[in-house]
């Protein structure tokens, strides 16, 4: 019989790091987040898994072992992704100050659990301004005393099968052997192969695909300027852009269009709202749906969200997930450390 190798995943959120581990043939025993919503949601997916809603810094590793059943060294793998928004490039201004957000400190609960849990292989994901903290150095530190051979690289989803563009960083590691990273995958995935077999949003019967949008007339005629398939406000002649955009040389991807065969752009909080960013669906006069963000991010096509009738706390959830995909391929990898040893 196939060995089903284990996992744990901090800081879970609504579960896209879930998805990519069972994908890759993980059994994934428990999860921490402290998101009431998220958990919900996460339930919602993985009956299975033993959740516990809290703060992890006010979780003992021991009750985690306890409850599954766990002795230090027997699980194969720990995972996670702390908030990442204290190191966002936009929050760092890309790395020009530092800001004193106490989540920064929660990359400290990932190695305190590899120290108490002692896994064969950690993953652990962030933004690539992580790379430039002091607080990755300690942590680099930490767990090579624990014994870890570890590497990081900061890599683009796209290369890896997801349909946007999304520069992460990603360390492993491996107590028993060096760890490889997985492969680019030989087939990019663009914008039309994720979502371009959806029905028409508004009656498809699928509520988070449903959910209809709010735009005064002013917006709504400037989003039917906006060339199709790509386009820009940009494009437009300067009589027809907002005034606030007329005073504003930056943020080009505002009311931008995503293009049917390129991937998306990195898919945020505010993927709901083109004034956040390049979120306008390709053809249609609209942003994309919460499902059609969903697909991007690679959650299969019925995952179940909960607060279907609130598109920010949806944009919130979706966002801030990791792309499945993306996670399926590096686990993969890391199991060669596993049957190898």
């Amino acid at each position: 019989m196939k060995k089903k190798y284990t996992a744990i995943d901090l800081f879970s959120g609504c579960g896209g790091l879930t998805v990519g581990l069972k994908k890759a043939g993980f059994e994934v025993l428990g999860a921490v987040e402290i998101d009431s919503l998220s958990v919900q949601t996460y339930k919602a997916n993985h009956k299975n898994v033993v959740v516990w809603e809290n703060d992890i810094s006010d979780l003992k590793c021991s009750t985690i072992k306890r409850s599954l059943k766990l002795k230090k060294g027997e699980l194969d793998l720990l995972a996670g992704c702390p908030p990442c928004q204290g190191f966002s490039a936009l929050n760092t201004l890309n790395g020009a100050y530092e800001i004193n957000d106490k989540r920064n400190d929660l990359v400290f609960e990932f190695s305190r659990f590899a120290e108490e849990m002692l896994p064969k292989v950690v993953m652990m994901e962030n933004v690539p301004g992580l790379a430039s903290d002091k607080r990755f150095k300690t942590f680099l530190k930490r767990m090579v005393k624990l014994g870890y051979e570890g590497e990081y690289k900061i890599l683009d989803a796209y290369d890896y099968g997801v349909p946007q563009r999304r520069r992460r960083l990603i360390y492993m590691g491996s107590l028993k052997r060096p760890i490889e990273f997985a492969k680019p995958a030989r087939k990019k995935v663009s914008v039309r192969d994720a979502i371009g077999h959806l029905p028409p949003a508004g009656k498809s019967g699928d509520k988070i695909h449903d959910i209809a949008e709010n735009r005064s007339p002013k917006i709504m005629d400037l989003i039917k300027k906006i060339p199709k398939n790509g386009g820009s406000r940009t494009d437009l002649p300067v009589t027809s852009q907002l005034d606030c955009h007329k005073r504003c040389n930056g943020f080009k991807d505002v009311y931008g269009r995503m293009s049917w065969d390129k991937p998306a752009p990195t898919l945020t909080s505010g993927c709901f709202n083109p004034s956040k960013g390049r979120f306008l669906h390709p053809t249609r006069n609209r942003a994309i749906t919460m499902r059609e963000a969903a697909l991007l991010q690679g959650f299969p096509k019925k995952y179940k969200f909960t607060a279907t009738h609130n598109k920010q706390a949806l944009a919130l959830m979706i966002g801030n997930a990791l792309p499945p995909e993306f996670i399926r391929r590096h686990a993969i990898a890391l199991k060669k450390s596993l049957y190898e040893a």
